[in-house]
């Protein structure tokens, strides 16, 4: 049964990040490959404003969101005068740059060493203690994104965004500011990832640089191509699909030793696949070219 649960929290926290990154590919077509550092801000942030500072759960999440928007800011401003091939690059040097302060920067992250003792998620009085109440709560947590997200994206500002993606020269002609629109969805989606930073950080009370790398990145965005972009199901059925497909490898009873590059390898399959029979992903509405 704890296998299940555990599971079940790994899926509730990629749909979430799944969504977040949706926002910029598939509502705005803007291919951001630095989604594992605002996950980890998240998870770092939260972390050492719970332990240091000794702010509650929900106060330290909302630092963490606050810092990754600012960054992301400052990332977003420069970066989002770019286009195309240029754009992801800068995205990418961000992600490296994020990394590096994560790994080296030891007398606050204590480097490769990472931070232990994190405390459980304390809500309103109460402590997710257990796998169930941790289900409860990351289940609440991902039906507070969905509605916020469908709300966001069902207004006027939803569908600029997706005016930008399918024609930004015809949007900027109407009218639209497309660099604040482009600001300020980046700055939203590194919210949004810090939130599964915060509670991934208090799921596993341990934290280092290795679960915030350029392949949880690159993860990250195979669960929206896969699963499908530009709505909301396409990134819960991504996450569900990726966190599941390999957990079948421990049925099959691979060695611990190959399980992990046997992984990697399913995944490029999977995504090469996807993106040369249906670009659209499962279930989504936007095709990426």
């Amino acid at each position: 049964m704890n296998y299940v649960l555990h599971i079940a929290i790994l899926i509730t926290l990629y749909i979430i990040l799944g969504q977040s990154l949706n926002l910029l590919v598939g509502f705005t077509g803007l291919l951001s490959l630095a989604h594992a550092a605002f996950f980890g801000l998240g998870a770092y942030v939260s972390t050492l404003l719970m332990i240091r500072a000794d702010w509650p759960f929900l106060a330290a999440t909302g630092g963490g969101c606050l810092v990754a928007m600012t960054l992301s800011l400052v990332v977003a401003v420069p970066s989002l005068r770019l286009r195309g091939d240029f754009f992801v690059l800068a995205t990418l040097g961000f992600q490296m740059i994020i990394f590096s302060v994560f790994n080296n920067w030891t007398e606050v992250t204590r480097g490769p060493y990472g931070i232990a003792g994190i405390p459980k998620p304390k809500v309103f009085g109460l402590t997710a203690h257990t796998l169930p109440q941790f289900v409860i709560l990351a289940c609440l947590i991902v039906i507070l994104v969905l509605v916020v997200h469908w709300r966001l994206t069902s207004t006027p500002y939803g569908r600029t965004l997706k005016a930008i993606r399918d024609q930004e020269t015809a949007a900027r002609a109407l009218g639209k500011n497309v660099l604040w629109f482009k600001t300020s969805v980046f700055m939203i989606a590194g919210g949004v990832a810090a939130i599964a930073g915060a509670l991934y950080a208090g799921y596993v009370t341990y934290i280092d640089p290795t679960s915030f790398t350029l392949d949880e990145s690159i993860f990250i965005l195979t669960i929206v191509i896969v699963g499908g972009a530009g709505n909301l199901r396409g990134p819960v059925i991504g996450a569900f699909v990726l966190v599941l497909l390999p957990e079948a490898l421990r049925f099959l009873h691979v060695p611990d030793t190959v399980a992990p590059n046997l992984r990697q390898i399913i995944y490029g399959i999977l995504l090469i696949t996807m993106m040369r029979f249906r670009p659209s992903g499962l279930a989504g509405q936007y095709a990426f070219d």
